[in-house]
Protein backbone atom coordinates (compact mmCIF):
# COMPACT_ATOMS: atom_id res chain seq x y z
CA UNK A 1 0.00 0.00 0.00
CA UNK A 2 0.98 3.71 -1.02
CA UNK A 3 1.51 6.15 2.08
CA UNK A 4 -0.26 8.65 1.38
CA UNK A 5 1.81 12.03 2.21
CA UNK A 6 -0.90 14.71 4.19
CA UNK A 7 1.62 17.58 3.40
CA UNK A 8 1.29 16.86 -0.54
CA UNK A 9 -0.99 18.39 -2.47
CA UNK A 10 -0.84 17.76 -6.24
CA UNK A 11 -2.40 20.06 -8.76
CA UNK A 12 -3.48 18.87 -12.54
CA UNK A 13 -5.25 20.27 -15.44
CA UNK A 14 -4.78 21.11 -19.29
CA UNK A 15 -2.49 23.87 -20.71
CA UNK A 16 -3.74 27.11 -19.51
CA UNK A 17 -6.42 25.47 -17.26
CA UNK A 18 -4.94 28.21 -14.04
CA UNK A 19 -2.72 25.16 -12.45
CA UNK A 20 -0.10 27.33 -11.54
CA UNK A 21 -1.56 30.26 -10.26
CA UNK A 22 -3.51 28.26 -8.09
CA UNK A 23 -0.22 26.50 -6.74
CA UNK A 24 1.20 30.03 -6.37
CA UNK A 25 -1.64 31.56 -4.36
CA UNK A 26 -2.04 28.05 -2.28
CA UNK A 27 2.09 28.44 -1.57
CA UNK A 28 1.08 32.34 -0.22
CA UNK A 29 -1.44 31.01 2.05
CA UNK A 30 1.30 28.32 3.99
CA UNK A 31 3.30 31.27 4.85
CA UNK A 32 6.08 33.70 3.43
CA UNK A 33 9.18 31.07 3.10
CA UNK A 34 8.46 29.23 -0.02
CA UNK A 35 10.75 27.78 -2.34
CA UNK A 36 9.93 27.90 -5.88
CA UNK A 37 11.13 24.59 -7.61
CA UNK A 38 11.30 25.55 -11.43
CA UNK A 39 11.75 22.48 -14.11
CA UNK A 40 11.48 24.27 -17.31
CA UNK A 41 14.93 24.41 -19.26
CA UNK A 42 15.09 28.15 -21.28
CA UNK A 43 15.52 26.83 -24.84
CA UNK A 44 13.89 29.62 -26.67
CA UNK A 45 12.61 32.93 -27.08
CA UNK A 46 9.15 31.57 -26.29
CA UNK A 47 10.15 29.59 -23.54
CA UNK A 48 11.99 32.73 -22.06
CA UNK A 49 8.89 34.86 -22.41
CA UNK A 50 6.81 31.66 -19.99
CA UNK A 51 8.99 31.55 -17.42
CA UNK A 52 9.41 36.09 -17.54
CA UNK A 53 5.46 35.95 -16.95
CA UNK A 54 5.96 33.41 -13.63
CA UNK A 55 8.67 35.03 -12.30
CA UNK A 56 6.52 38.44 -12.44
CA UNK A 57 3.70 36.83 -10.63
CA UNK A 58 5.90 35.26 -7.79
CA UNK A 59 7.08 37.31 -4.38
CA UNK A 60 10.44 38.47 -4.89
CA UNK A 61 11.20 36.62 -1.47
CA UNK A 62 10.59 33.27 -2.83
CA UNK A 63 13.75 31.58 -3.28
CA UNK A 64 14.37 29.62 -7.00
CA UNK A 65 15.75 26.21 -7.15
CA UNK A 66 16.48 25.72 -10.91
CA UNK A 67 15.48 21.49 -11.26
CA UNK A 68 15.20 20.29 -14.93
CA UNK A 69 16.28 16.85 -13.15
CA UNK A 70 17.51 15.79 -10.12
CA UNK A 71 15.09 17.97 -8.27
CA UNK A 72 14.81 16.32 -5.12
CA UNK A 73 18.82 16.33 -4.79
CA UNK A 74 18.81 19.76 -5.68
CA UNK A 75 15.91 20.87 -2.91
CA UNK A 76 17.10 19.22 -0.12
CA UNK A 77 20.18 20.96 -0.36
CA UNK A 78 17.97 24.21 -0.39
CA UNK A 79 16.23 22.86 2.13
CA UNK A 80 19.47 21.81 4.43
CA UNK A 81 20.78 25.43 4.20
CA UNK A 82 16.99 26.99 5.25
CA UNK A 83 13.53 25.39 5.91
CA UNK A 84 10.85 26.17 3.84
CA UNK A 85 6.80 26.90 4.86
CA UNK A 86 6.41 25.08 1.71
CA UNK A 87 7.63 24.28 -1.97
CA UNK A 88 5.68 24.60 -5.00
CA UNK A 89 7.38 22.31 -7.67
CA UNK A 90 6.39 23.68 -11.38
CA UNK A 91 6.12 21.09 -12.54
CA UNK A 92 5.78 17.43 -13.18
CA UNK A 93 5.13 17.51 -16.66
CA UNK A 94 8.53 19.51 -18.44
CA UNK A 95 10.52 17.24 -15.34
CA UNK A 96 9.24 14.04 -17.14
CA UNK A 97 9.80 15.63 -20.60
CA UNK A 98 13.13 16.62 -19.85
CA UNK A 99 13.80 13.20 -18.57
CA UNK A 100 12.11 11.33 -21.57
CA UNK A 101 14.19 13.90 -24.30
CA UNK A 102 17.54 11.91 -22.54
CA UNK A 103 16.75 8.40 -23.10
CA UNK A 104 17.11 6.47 -26.52
CA UNK A 105 14.12 7.00 -29.04
CA UNK A 106 13.36 3.80 -28.87
CA UNK A 107 12.75 2.85 -25.00
CA UNK A 108 9.12 1.27 -24.41
CA UNK A 109 7.06 3.51 -21.98
CA UNK A 110 7.27 0.91 -19.26
CA UNK A 111 11.07 1.29 -18.81
CA UNK A 112 10.74 4.60 -19.09
CA UNK A 113 8.84 5.09 -16.01
CA UNK A 114 11.04 2.66 -13.93
CA UNK A 115 13.97 4.74 -14.74
CA UNK A 116 11.71 8.10 -14.12
CA UNK A 117 10.67 6.75 -10.74
CA UNK A 118 13.92 5.40 -9.84
CA UNK A 119 15.58 9.34 -10.53
CA UNK A 120 13.03 11.58 -9.69
CA UNK A 121 9.67 10.63 -8.30
CA UNK A 122 10.73 7.79 -5.40
CA UNK A 123 13.67 10.49 -4.73
CA UNK A 124 10.75 13.31 -4.22
CA UNK A 125 8.35 11.62 -2.74
CA UNK A 126 11.10 10.24 0.29
CA UNK A 127 12.12 14.53 0.40
CA UNK A 128 8.34 15.60 1.09
CA UNK A 129 7.77 12.53 3.76
CA UNK A 130 11.30 13.14 5.86
CA UNK A 131 9.70 17.29 5.42
CA UNK A 132 6.29 16.96 6.92
CA UNK A 133 6.50 20.21 8.68
CA UNK A 134 6.92 21.50 4.77
CA UNK A 135 3.59 21.95 2.55
CA UNK A 136 4.25 20.66 -1.18
CA UNK A 137 2.42 21.72 -3.94
CA UNK A 138 3.37 19.28 -7.19
CA UNK A 139 1.72 20.68 -10.42
CA UNK A 140 1.29 18.84 -13.60
CA UNK A 141 -1.08 18.59 -17.04
CA UNK A 142 -3.20 16.28 -17.67
CA UNK A 143 -2.78 15.31 -21.13
CA UNK A 144 -5.00 11.87 -21.64
CA UNK A 145 -7.68 13.52 -22.44
CA UNK A 146 -6.48 14.22 -25.98
CA UNK A 147 -6.09 12.97 -29.40
CA UNK A 148 -3.30 9.79 -29.45
CA UNK A 149 -0.12 11.28 -30.44
CA UNK A 150 0.46 10.59 -33.90
CA UNK A 151 4.40 9.67 -33.35
CA UNK A 152 5.90 7.22 -31.08
CA UNK A 153 7.62 9.62 -28.71
CA UNK A 154 4.80 11.59 -28.43
CA UNK A 155 3.16 8.60 -27.33
CA UNK A 156 5.43 7.64 -24.65
CA UNK A 157 5.55 10.86 -23.56
CA UNK A 158 1.64 10.97 -22.87
CA UNK A 159 1.68 7.43 -21.45
CA UNK A 160 4.86 8.19 -19.28
CA UNK A 161 3.33 10.84 -18.19
CA UNK A 162 0.31 9.58 -17.34
CA UNK A 163 1.44 6.77 -14.87
CA UNK A 164 3.67 9.48 -13.24
CA UNK A 165 0.57 11.56 -12.54
CA UNK A 166 -0.64 8.64 -11.18
CA UNK A 167 1.89 7.94 -8.87
CA UNK A 168 1.53 11.78 -7.49
CA UNK A 169 -2.15 11.43 -7.05
CA UNK A 170 -1.86 8.02 -5.33
CA UNK A 171 0.82 9.48 -2.85
CA UNK A 172 -0.79 13.05 -2.67
CA UNK A 173 -2.63 13.91 0.55
CA UNK A 174 -5.10 15.91 -1.73
CA UNK A 175 -5.32 16.33 -4.91
CA UNK A 176 -7.00 18.99 -7.01
CA UNK A 177 -8.38 18.93 -11.00
CA UNK A 178 -8.58 22.29 -12.38
CA UNK A 179 -10.56 23.50 -15.57
CA UNK A 180 -11.44 26.94 -17.14
CA UNK A 181 -9.69 27.92 -13.52
CA UNK A 182 -12.09 26.49 -12.07
CA UNK A 183 -10.35 23.95 -9.25
CA UNK A 184 -12.57 20.52 -8.28
CA UNK A 185 -11.19 18.63 -4.97
CA UNK A 186 -10.99 14.72 -6.21
CA UNK A 187 -9.13 13.75 -3.29
CA UNK A 188 -8.63 15.26 0.72
CA UNK A 189 -6.93 12.56 2.89
CA UNK A 190 -6.41 15.51 5.21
Amino acid sequence: MTQTLSNLTFILGGARSGKSALAEERAREFGDDVIYCASAQVLDDEMRDRVARHQQRRPHAWRTVEAPSRAAEKLEKALKEKAADCVLFDCLSILTSNLLLTLNENIGEAKAFEILCERELDSLFELIASHPETHWLLVSNEVGMGIVPAYKMGRTYRDLLGRANQAAAARAGEVIFMIAGIPMKIKDDH
